[in-house]
């Protein structure tokens, strides 16, 4: 795997490197954003590891630059504490997020979590589709059309309609929705499952009858429901 880090802090930068370099990755680091975009968009890197507090380019506007040209996987990290920024990360299309002061064990592990479910195992003969109403997912190419056109999604988005729709019509537990879209288990305040859905259920949008795609059920998790158009039934709340 190819990673790029993109951190002015040289202690940082040389600690991922080294640690990642025994992992067998390759590793390249950025110390500014404006680097950090030009090698980010080269297309010559898997996996990206952004800091928010950048010189030149805060970490923010390089992931919306990264956004607009690139689905590639990010991480961005962020001070301990600082929920808004989480959030606000989220919302511009980041795949997940590590507090500073991090553990290294746990972003090796978030990062191999990711990587499994970002992975592009494309089988030619035999692609898996899911169709569901006017939504198409091929996941060997990991792409979404929705009445044939293509939907441009995250890495995150992607694993979640993939998982929604496998099980349309289904409630889907929070905690399975969390362990299976982002590889690790639910804690109570962590919000970033939610911030993938309320932007996945955007880029979707609505049923052309009027309805959400994505309905919630208090307490319980979420499921995608059917269109009450063209054959299909729509389920209840």
């Amino acid at each position: 795997m190819r990673i790029l880090i993109i951190e002015d802090d040289p202690g940082i930068c040389n600690l991922l490197e080294e640690s990642f370099t025994d992992e067998g990755f390759q590793v390249k680091s950025a110390n500014d954003g404006i680097h950090g975009v030009e090698c980010a968009l080269s297309g010559a890197h898997d996996f990206i590891i952004l800091d928010i507090l950048l010189p030149g380019l805060d970490g923010f506007e390089v992931l919306r630059r990264i956004r607009k040209k690139s689905e590639v996987p990010v991480l961005i990290l962020t001070v301990a504490n600082q929920d808004q920024q989480r959030i606000k990360g989220l919302l511009m299309g980041a795949d997940d997020y590590l507090n500073k002061p991090f553990n290294l064990d746990e972003l090796l592990a978030r990062i191999q979590a990711i990587s499994r479910r970002t992975s592009k195992q494309v089988n030619s003969q035999s692609p898996e589709l899911i169709t569901v109403g006017d939504i198409v997912v091929n996941t060997g190419s990991r792409r979404a059309y929705r009445d044939g056109e293509e939907i441009n999604l995250t890495a995150a988005e992607f694993n979640l309609l993939e998982v929604l729709l496998s099980k349309a019509g289904q409630v889907i537990p929070r905690e399975e929705l969390v362990l299976r879209v982002q590889g690790r288990h639910h804690t109570p305040y962590d919000r970033s499952i939610d911030v993938h859905i309320s932007r996945l259920r955007k880029k979707l949008s609505r049923h052309a009858d009027g309805s959400d795609r994505i309905k919630a059920v208090r307490g319980i998790g979420h499921y995608y429901s059917m269109p009450t158009v063209e054959g299909f039934m729509k389920n209840p709340d």
